[in-house]
């Protein structure tokens, strides 16, 4: 009892410091306060919510009966729209908030909200090693689902939260991508409702522009509902070699040469200055020396990021068994390195061990309490980019965002672009291999001004055929985003489709220069 009354006594003296300080000030300078004594615990909230229903419908079968159910009421919204006359854009009815990206849309308050509640897995095809499911599936949900049955998917990307359906209409990496591509190079198959209703099926021998056509289209050529997507064979650990190196070129020239072993089951890379990185290569392995197994995804383990920095401060090399769960949602916890600008204690020991079981507080939840003052300190101090390069362009690429933001650690993932249609492909007509090069922090860079240096950024990674992910903020006008990214099937299926009066095009959809 005594107990109860300590922390209502705490609780009390809190709400009358934030009362004396203003909830707005203690929001911007201190909100490590409104995250950890707020948003962490209705974050846990949040995914016994989600973990329980899951479990419900896996216990209860119920997905795969719904589903034609669930997309036939997706269908009936969209000919309600066409007999309303069509006069306002369509959308998902997803709030913007619940969506990873940091990008704020507007969109939604004046588009047709089609309502989606699409989030089972619905079918494992173990003859086909395909898994069937709809498109708020979570990559923190599919690990889960699969990995006690012995599979995987070939790309898991980071963060926990990452749905199928944004990492297709959008796109998603992970350091297995030099050998398997992008997100959407695993993908077998995609259902669609568009927008005269219908529902389709496309692959690459069934309606295969629109196969093609759909990822990075950011959902301006009809509504996904179900994707199939490739399955590999689950095994327990990863064996990971960390390799400390010293001077840009070595870095480099080290990066290159690990990514391109097929070998490697994963290739990642660590900068944490212009010339000093760590490189690590993993491989996947039912076998583990006991005394080397790092658990490093227990919510008491220190930060990975943190974690692979000492391998660079001791100067040494080092190798290390971790469990594929942990290894595919090691970053989570830390949301790569962001969470140190929220909770700059967040790594401290005791933390950890008094706390860190409820890490990572929600990024919905984040964005969706951030507040305008937060919002507008974050857009021009801020930066949360992705740009996709051509390997032979990661010296040079480096170099530039060193001077136009100086943000470390950066992130260093390779991948294999192939030569197919759609609006992402390599220059030439072979398959090559890239590098997504990805900064997340605040500029230390002194002539940083959030639109003019990130149009310099964008205009350098035009030049050597690169792409930039688009959750992220865009400043691009629409003649640049067009010469960035290869339109021409995509505009000639939104013509084909009749999508020009039903979705806006993706360029109004995500870019700065048209949101309103």
């Amino acid at each position: 009892m005594s107990a109860l009354w300590s922390v209502g006594a705490g609780l009390l003296l809190l709400l009358l410091w934030v009362r004396h300080r203003g909830l707005e000030a203690v929001l911007v300078h201190h909100r490590w306060v409104f995250v950890c004594f707020f948003l962490m615990p209705l974050s846990i909230l949040f995914d016994i919510y989600y973990q329980l229903r899951a479990w419900a419908v896996r216990r209860l079968h119920s997905a795969p009966r719904q589903h034609a159910q669930r997309v036939r009421h997706i269908q009936e919204q969209v000919r309600e729209w066409k007999k309303e006359g069509s006069k306002r854009y369509m959308c998902t009815g997803r709030p913007g908030w619940l969506t990873v990206s940091l990008r704020v849309g507007k969109y939604k308050k004046t588009h047709k909200n089609i309502m989606i509640n699409l989030m089972d897995v619905l079918e494992v095809d173990s003859e086909r090693q395909v898994v069937r499911v709809e498109p708020l599936v979570t990559m923190g949900q599919l690990t889960a689902y699969l990995n006690p049955m012995g599979w995987t998917i070939p790309v898991v990307p980071e963060l926990d939260d990452l749905t199928v359906g944004g990492l297709i209409m959008g796109t998603g990496i992970e350091s297995s991508s030099h050998i398997y591509g992008l997100f959407q190079h695993t993908c077998v198959a995609y259902e669609l409702v568009l927008a005269d209703g219908s529902l389709v099926r496309c692959s690459p021998t069934e309606n295969s522009d629109l196969f093609y056509a759909v990822p990075w289209s950011c959902g301006t050529l009809g509504f996904l509902v179900a994707a199939e997507i490739k399955m590999i064979p689950a095994k327990k650990y990863v064996k990971i070699h960390y390799q400390p190196v010293r001077g840009l070129q070595k870095i480099c020239e080290k990066f290159t040469e690990e990514s391109k072993k097929k070998e490697n089951s994963f290739v990642e890379g660590l900068m944490y200055s212009l010339d000093e990185a760590v490189i690590m290569t993993g491989v996947l392995t039912d076998e583990a020396e006991q005394s080397k197994i790092n658990r490093i995804g227990n919510y008491y383990k220190p930060w990975f990021f943190k974690h692979v920095e000492k391998y660079l401060k001791a100067d040494r090399t080092g190798v290390e068994y971790i469990p594929s769960r942990h290894y595919y949602h090691r970053h989570t916890r830390s949301i790569f390195w962001e969470l140190q600008d929220i909770i700059p204690f967040g790594n401290n020991p005791v933390f950890r061990y008094l706390f860190g079981w409820m890490v990572p507080p929600k990024i919905s939840l984040l964005k969706l309490t951030q507040g305008e003052a937060i919002r507008k300190l974050y857009e021009q101090h801020h930066v949360v980019q992705d740009m996709l390069v051509p390997m032979k362009s990661l010296e040079k690429s480096i170099q530039t965002f060193h001077v136009d933001l100086n943000v470390y650690p950066i992130w260093l993932c390779p991948f294999i672009l192939p030569n197919n249609p759609g609006m992402v492909h390599p220059k030439g007509n072979e398959t090559e291999l890239y590098v997504d090069i990805g900064a997340y922090g605040e500029p230390k860079s002194k002539q940083f001004e959030a639109r003019a240096s990130m149009r310099q950024m964008e205009k350098f990674v035009r030049s050597v055929h690169g792409f930039q992910m688009l959750y992220a903020d865009c400043y691009m006008t629409r003649e640049e985003f067009w010469d960035m990214f290869d339109g021409s099937l995509y505009h000639k299926l939104r013509e084909q489709m009749n999508c020009k009066d039903a979705f806006p095009e993706v360029y109004d959809k995500i870019c700065k220069a048209a949101r309103h």
